[in-house]
């Protein structure tokens, strides 16, 4: 069966690189900041912090981020959005950690000096590792569950109720699950040292959120204003 020879459009065209269009979105360059919030604060939680009589963590004022970027992508993007930002932010810590660990296994060079300090920044404790997974998991899909129910209740009005509280709810959770997980290795042993360090701990993330609120209303507000919402 013979068939006629394709034009030199047809040719030219079919020889002619394809690419998959790249929608205009601001939501892939929140989820990558999302994720990279959430790693980098686990590496910083690894070094105690003393500023005055408050003692915490080199996190101490990144981890709030997380939740504004998870407040922000919840309320412009939706439920299923902002859980796809939080299961590949788990992913991605999860093959951080692995990845540490194949690192710290690996045999250092003759010349390379700092296997002690490497191990000690990177080798996560596993508990503390299991417990910052788990309480992210569940604080942050909490978070957005709860500031996306509230949504559909007050619809565009009333968004101060809304993210003050999935931050509770949120925080709450995030909280409890880590220090249930990692108290016995960080050495809170009675009841009422353990109600303490949930409940500072608690209030503490929850008043920064607060304090950062107008800085969350104006993203968000930039936000819907650049994609047309």
């Amino acid at each position: 069966m013979n068939h006629a020879p394709s034009s030199t459009a047809e040719r030219e065209e079919r020889a002619r690189a394809k690419f998959l269009p790249v929608q205009r979105s601001y939501y892939p360059i929140f989820v990558t900041l999302f994720v990279a919030v959430f790693i980098i604060s686990n590496i910083n939680a690894t070094k105690g912090v003393a500023i005055g009589p408050l003692i915490t963590d080199g996190a101490f004022f990144l981890f709030p981020l997380a939740y504004v970027i998870g407040d922000v992508l919840s309320e412009c993007y939706g439920f299923r959005a902002a859980r796809r930002a939080i299961i590949t932010g788990f992913a991605a810590m999860v093959l951080a950690v692995v990845a540490f660990y194949i690192a710290i296994w690996l045999p250092p060079a003759d010349f390379y000096e700092g296997q002690e300090a490497f191990a000690a920044t990177l080798g996560l404790v596993p508990q503390i590792v299991a417990a910052s997974l788990a309480g992210y998991l569940v604080g942050q899909i909490l978070n957005s569950w709860a500031l996306v129910k509230i949504k559909q209740r007050t619809g565009e009005r009333s968004l101060w109720a809304r993210l003050i509280g999935s931050t509770v709810v949120g925080e709450f959770a995030d909280t409890l699950i880590f220090c249930i997980i990692a108290a016995p290795v960080i050495g809170v042993s009675t009841a009422g040292d353990f109600i303490n360090y949930v409940v500072v701990g608690f209030i503490w993330k929850t008043l920064i959120e607060v304090i950062i609120l107008p800085i969350t209303y104006a993203v968000i507000a930039w936000v819907k204003r650049q994609e047309g919402y």
